[in-house]
């Protein structure tokens, strides 16, 4: 699959006719909503965890030195911690625009953390788009991480936002803190 999905998602009628659709954002999308909602509200997933495992080639790498974001990836009995967003269809062709590199629409259970389940959406990018950068150790994540930077800034940047505002809501991710810990130590 190529790195640009904006067409692929746009082809995802699962909510076609609905005035509005929940996402869950797990990265990013925590601390970044540069987009109009109705409702936000603290929410999981299960059966999913966080993983630095995708490339960015075009917000906080470049097409030669992708840095690296966060997706999620399938992991029995865990729960992957962020926050839902309530959205008219019409924010789609944003977001599709944002999350093209390599990310795909799905649907999935929205657990809120105030109660009450929905169906919604999730951006994920899967092993086999063009953009996936693949597991590696926490450390040569850091390493990478700190040393990447695209148009949208310090690929650093984005990881230490993303642990301040998992902090900030009372969750722990081990994979981003033991990043963040390598990266604020000097790798």
């Amino acid at each position: 699959m190529s790195h640009n999905t904006i067409e692929i998602n746009r082809a995802m009628d699962k909510f076609d006719g609905h005035h509005s659709v929940w996402l869950f954002g797990y990265g990013s999308l925590i601390w970044k909503a540069d987009f109009p909602y109705l409702q936000r509200k603290p929410a999981s997933i299960a059966g999913w965890t966080r993983r630095f495992w995708q490339g960015s080639h075009d917000h906080r790498g470049t097409p030669e030195a992708p840095g690296r974001v966060a997706t999620i990836v399938p992991c029995e009995g865990a729960i992957c911690h962020g926050m839902a967003y309530l959205v008219t269809p019409e924010e789609f062709a944003h977001l599709d625009h944002r999350e093209k590199n390599g990310y795909l629409r799905i649907a999935i259970d929205i657990h809120f953390d105030d109660g009450g389940v929905e169906e919604g959406l999730v951006y994920v990018a899967r092993q086999d788009n063009a953009a996936f950068l693949g597991e590696a150790s926490e450390l040569e994540i850091a390493r990478h991480i700190a040393s990447a930077r695209g148009p949208s800034g310090p690929n650093a940047e984005y990881l230490l936002h993303l642990a301040r505002a998992l902090r900030e809501m009372g969750h722990e991710d081990a994979h981003v803190f033991a990043i963040e810990a390598h990266l604020t130590i000097g790798t």
